[in-house]
């Protein structure tokens, strides 16, 4: 299988790697010069010479549209997956385009995910607390946190996008969104542009109740959910590893490439039916979109 992957940074560099320990032939493109066997200047370059059957196109979310186009007018027919959010705006997919693509939002694939989302097939959902926050400047070690994307709102930075694993959960896990309301915004001294804190509160199909909060400022760095249900109470600890079942500890501890490596496996094999497709990612971005228009109006935003 050859794999090319579009963009070399942090995450770029972590799909190169974990497609090449899965046995894939692997190219980048990126203009710069960096530590690989085979790199390509463009998309199309690397189309024509290199005839990838996968592509993960890792660049920036401002960039994802100009990627896919790029891509699209290769002719390319295999498997295609982009970097979360699919887009920094709400839009359409580029013409020429499969409608077949899929989006990155791995975390679906973590055990704990697995383990709830089979639990809560049974369970009639009453209400979810959601909770995601790390600290911004020690993200990414060694990298000054004002020079990376996530603190850029015109490169797609912020905790909306950047943060966006737990609305495509919650839409996951609770059957799609049907409205929602936030607040949110910059707050912090952080020296970015973009939003730092966000609070969103939705009903979803299979939930009356859920509320996430969000944020590039706890030091500690968590990420929780809490889901109670007409008999049960679910806790999910990411950080821990473990998900309490009424108090009942389960312990599922996996290594921080495991979630991607279980994504690549799952569309390289071709079982993708708990992989974001393209439809429900560009629900993601209407709920980002949602959540922004309803800090800006202080209403409820109906789907």
């Amino acid at each position: 299988m050859k794999a090319l992957v579009v963009g070399y940074g942090s995450i770029g560099s972590r799909h190169a790697k974990i497609l090449e320990e899965l046995g894939c032939s692997v190219a980048v493109v990126s203009s710069r010069d960096v530590p690989v066997e085979l790199r390509f200047a463009s998309i199309g370059e690397a189309v024509g010479e290199f005839g990838p059957d996968y592509v993960v196109i890792a660049t920036g979310t401002s960039r994802h549209v100009e990627g896919i186009a790029a891509l699209a007018d290769t002719g390319f027919h295999g498997t295609l997956l982009v970097e979360k959010p699919l887009f920094d705006t709400v839009g359409k997919l580029p013409q020429g385009c499969s409608q077949d693509g899929f989006v990155a939002y791995n975390l679906r694939f973590h055990p704990l995910v697995q383990r709830l989302r089979d639990l809560l097939m049974q369970e009639t959902i009453i209400s979810v607390q959601a909770y995601v926050g790390q600290y911004l400047p020690q993200w990414r070690p060694g990298r000054d946190y004002r020079t990376v994307y996530s603190a850029d709102k015109q490169a797609g930075g912020g905790v909306l996008r950047d943060l966006s694993h737990e609305l495509d959960l919650l839409n996951w896990l609770l059957g799609g969104w049907q409205k929602l309301t936030a607040l949110g915004g910059r707050f912090s001294k952080l020296e970015i542009t973009s939003d730092d804190v966000f609070a969103v509160m939705m009903r979803a199909r299979r939930c009356p109740v859920a509320s996430l909060q969000m944020n590039y400022l706890d030091r500690v760095g968590r990420r929780r959910m809490l889901v109670n249900t007409v008999e049960k109470t679910f806790e999910v600890d990411f950080s821990a590893g473990r998900l309490m079942i009424d108090g009942q500890c389960e312990e599922h501890i996996v290594d921080r490439d495991y979630t991607y490596r279980e994504m690549h496996r799952a569309l390289l094999e071709g079982r993708c039916q708990d992989v974001c497709t393209f439809a429900e990612g560009i629900d993601v971005v209407c709920m980002i979109a949602a959540s922004e228009q309803a800090v800006e109006e202080g209403q409820w935003i109906t789907k």
